[in-house]
């Protein structure tokens, strides 16, 4: 869950903005050349002169290795999920063997993952 902003923090208001259609396009083109996930936070980087985003190079290598680590993390979320979902049916639930090489599993691929971030990303 993500934690709660407070009111100065929301984003509440809205803000309509008239351009022409060669504009949007050119403003769409920015916002995936810059690497934005949507056209709001880029115009307000660019706004706001925010120079807080970190621009990494990867290696194929690299890449490659971040790429099957995403694949991992994302087997991890479908155990814990299925784990979660087993754990919360029942009333008196009792952690089985498999539950317990499952768990130990996901730490460990998680420990892996951690420590690739924390090799690549300094």
């Amino acid at each position: 869950m993500r934690p709660a902003l407070s009111e100065n923090e929301k984003r509440s208001q809205k803000l309509i903005i008239r351009v022409n259609p060669d504009e949007k396009l050119r403003i769409k083109s920015l916002t995936r050349s810059g690497g934005y996930p949507c056209m709001s936070d880029f115009i307000r980087n660019r706004i706001f002169r925010r120079l807080d985003k970190k621009t990494i190079t990867l290696d194929n290598e690299t890449s490659r290795q971040l790429k099957e680590m995403d694949y991992e993390l994302n087997k991890i979320g479908v155990n814990l999920n299925q784990l979660s979902k087993r754990m919360n049916s029942f009333v008196g639930c009792n952690i089985g063997d498999n539950d317990r090489q499952l768990l130990r599993l996901a730490f460990e691929m998680m420990t892996r993952c951690l420590a690739f971030l924390q090799k690549h990303l300094r």
